[in-house]
């Protein structure tokens, strides 16, 4: 009975020591990645950094950052972990920054995580990415240009509403100038047709008087002339 029972304890033992290895070996490590989907910088910015934010749960370790990017339909390695060109691209912490920034390098920016020390495969992430644009000078200059082109517009519109709006006042200004004076220019007519008029009268009235004055009276029978009966 007795070596029954050793044997049974050391079976336990074994046991505990199985289930206590198994435990140790399960890998909970898991990855979480957030990165911003969209990032647009001017013409004149000459470097630009580009986050990815990452949340381990339950990993153990330092990880790899390792970034690639997108462009053209073709895929690029920058820095896995180790950037492939230290003067273009540089990582800081969690960042990736590039320098001497152009057009061309507008493309999608994809980060990865690995925790190299665990065998989960949720330990190893990669963002969904980050859309870079750099807009270029034609770009710059076409709103210049858009945005000229609409004040001009503006401005030729407010100009020929105010040229209209003066050309009606003063057309009715003059309209009614002219009325005025047709209506005293009518006035004045009239007035001189009536002063003609009187002045003929008078004439004729006087002329008429006149004559009356130097016409002789009727002789009247004087009676200290005799006359022949």
């Amino acid at each position: 009975m007795a070596p029954f029972s050793k044997c049974k304890f050391v079976l336990i033992l074994e046991f505990c020591w199985i289930l206590y290895s198994v435990g140790s070996v399960v890998d909970t490590c898991k990855v979480t990645i957030h990165q911003d989907p969209f990032q647009e910088v001017d013409h004149t910015v000459s470097s630009v950094n580009i986050t990815c934010s990452f949340f381990p749960s339950g990993c153990h370790g330092s990880p790899e950052i390792l970034w690639f990017r997108y462009r053209d339909n073709q895929h690029e390695d920058l820095c896995k972990p180790n950037c492939n060109n230290s003067a273009k691209f540089k990582t800081y912490e969690n960042s990736l920054q590039i320098n001497n920034l152009d057009v061309n390098d507008s493309a999608i920016y994809i980060c990865g995580i690995a925790f190299s020390n665990s065998g989960a495969h949720t330990s190893k992430k990669t963002g969904d990415g980050t859309v870079l644009v750099k807009r270029g000078t034609e770009k710059y200059k076409a709103e210049e240009y858009i945005l000229m082109t609409v004040l001009s517009s503006l401005l030729f519109l407010y100009s020929t509403t105010i040229f209209a709006v003066f050309i009606f006042y003063e057309s009715k200004s003059k309209l009614k100038k002219r009325s005025k004076e047709d209506l005293k220019g009518e006035n004045h007519t009239k007035t001189s047709g009536r002063t003609v008029c009187r002045a003929i009268a008078q004439e004729l009235y006087k002329k008429r008087y006149a004559k009356d004055q130097h016409q002789p009276d009727c002789l009247e029978p004087d009676d200290t002339i005799y006359q022949n009966r």
